[in-house]
């Protein structure tokens, strides 16, 4: 998922005898200025961190349920003001309006379960000492960090930044939010609207400006990162971070596969491929962006895709179900995508090198496409797909694993789809959907291989952002002190006997079954 962009900058005067570097947010659709946000550099972002550290001790210790009844009351401003917020959405994006509320519809959601369910997560329980420590109580709960640094993604900016920060909220922590440079102003919605809930103390809040100010959130002396973007991006987030040792959680994108079985529920599948592929334009790090059909269903599942394909179409008119490329530098990685995979002898059945305008692409089905092209090897982040017919799903499972990337996958298959999902390297699996992970709070979301590693949503994403703290207190007098200079040889020589009674028994090897001797004699001769 690629993060990085160059809008035009200005400067404006920021009081007497200073003057800061700002850059406008662009509408991608009209070319419109949305706003204009300042670049903030090194002593900003620390100025930043410093504040949030200094509301980090009273929003960890107003404790599970205050903080609940904080994310309940921001919830409910949120939602209140759904349209306003899509609207933002809309404008910094172009993403029509129904799809802008649909990820922040989603968000409300995740933000409710997090804070929700953050408590039976994260705090305090009892565990087994053990019997040797049977004198012991212990415990176990899941702590704050403090502060935690978030770098959001310009394609989802409220759904996938919200992934961290709420969870990060409910889990104790303040955080600092650097969002892409595409979509500043929906994260200073977002900071605003959380200060109308709490105005006193700096919970979230927003730096803006290009890679130097995320490269500095990275130095600033946060406890963690949260980043989504590219690989290449989160390599060098990953690099900066490691100068201090600041743990990071990587969301690089993907090219998700989708697999469809001979049995599958054809009219289905193609239906969730067309939303998979095209939606938000196919700038989607989880969309679909190829298909492997089985041999026996490929001509029909390739006829009904292109029907569903040629209804899509990008544009501003009120009909246009998918908007422009957000990043005017992502056409050009598409139009160099469809160009080798038609030079290569893939064919378009839908759409071609001329889908690609200046601001807006329209829905592509290419087939054909080898697969050691750009199409198929790289992640294209944008309305195009390749279908390529396989002899079964055990081919589709290999080509499938195949790729450098792993972050989501889908299965349209009426009997094996539990036995598939296992199979594929992939961080999440849908089956006889496409994407449905990303919307349920209570699943973990997150990649491997090239699409990162750490998680975000569900207990996993809660625990990303705190430590375990383990204690054990003495309940009473061992009968057998093990961490002493007293102890006796008569004692050790009890506590021998006792590990060999609990576990002796289970480590001995089993007997080998005894070999005829013609076998002996026979590998012998060979």
């Amino acid at each position: 998922m690629t993060t990085t962009s160059t809008p035009p900058s200005a400067t404006e005067p920021t009081g007497a005898g200073d003057e800061r570097r700002t850059f406008a947010s662009i509408n991608p659709a009209t070319g419109d200025v949305v706003g204009v946000h300042p670049v903030h550099d090194e002593d900003d972002v620390r100025a930043a961190v410093a504040r949030a550290r200094a509301s980090a001790g009273w929003w960890a210790d107003l404790g599970f349920a205050g903080r609940r009844e904080v994310l309940t009351q921001w919830r409910g401003v949120l939602t209140r003001r759904l349209a306003q917020l899509g609207d933002v959405v809309h404008q910094e994006t172009g993403k029509p309006h129904g799809d802008a509320q649909l990820e922040c519809t989603l968000t409300i959601d995740h933000l409710a379960w997090a804070g929700s369910h953050a408590e039976k997560v994260l705090g305090r329980k009892r565990v087994s000492p053990g019997l040797l420590l049977a004198n012991q109580a212990a415990s176990v709960e899941y702590l704050p960090l403090g502060v935690v640094g978030v770098i959001g993604p310009w394609n989802y900016p409220v759904f996938t930044p919200m992934g961290s920060i709420g969870y990060a909220l409910a889990a104790g922590n303040t955080v600092v939010f650097k969002p892409s440079e595409l979509t500043p102003g929906v994260a200073h919605w977002l900071a605003d609207s959380l200060r109308e809930v709490v105005p006193d103390h700096d919970l979230l809040q927003v730096v803006t400006g290009f890679g130097d100010t995320g490269a500095a959130l990275c130095r600033a002396g946060v406890d963690k990162v949260a980043f989504t973007g590219s690989t290449a991006t989160g390599k060098r987030v990953m690099a900066a971070c490691a100068e201090t040792l600041t743990p990071v959680i990587v969301e690089a994108g993907g090219k998700d596969a989708l697999l469809v079985d001979e049995d599958a529920d054809l009219d289905a599948a193609a239906d969730a491929a067309a939303w998979g592929a095209f939606a938000n334009a196919g700038q989607t790090c989880a969309g679909v962006e190829r298909i492997y059909v089985h041999e026996r269903v490929q001509d029909r599942f390739v006829e009904l895709l292109a029907e569903r394909a040629r209804t899509v179409h990008a544009g501003v008119d009120v009909d246009a179900k998918i908007g422009p490329m957000t990043m005017p530098g992502q056409l050009e990685i598409v139009r160099r995508h469809v160009d080798d995979a038609l030079s290569r002898g893939g064919r378009a059945v839908v759409g071609g090198a001329e889908a690609v305008g200046d601001r807006f692409v329209q829905p592509m089905v290419l087939v054909d496409v080898p697969e050691d092209s750009a199409a198929v090897t790289e992640e294209t982040f944008g309305p195009t797909v390749t279908v390529r017919k396989v002899r079964d799903m055990d081919e589709a499972v290999e080509l499938t694993n195949a790729g450098k990337y792993g972050l989501g996958s889908a299965i349209f298959t009426a009997k094996s789809g539990e036995d598939l999902a296992r199979r594929l390297r992939t961080g999440m699996t849908s089956i006889n959907s496409v994407i449905s992970f990303a919307g349920v709070p209570s699943l973990p979301f997150g990649g491997v291989g090239d699409s990162g590693f750490g998680r975000i949503h569900g207990p996993d994403g809660l625990r990303e952002f705190t430590y375990a703290k383990s204690v054990t207190r003495t309940r009473f007098k061992a009968p057998i002190n093990l961490t002493t200079f007293e102890r006796t040889p008569e004692q050790e020589t009890t506590v021998a006997t006792l590990l060999l009674a609990l576990h002796g028994r289970a480590s001995q090897l089993p007997k080998l079954p005894r070999r005829p001797l013609e076998t002996i004699r026979g590998r012998r001769r060979n």
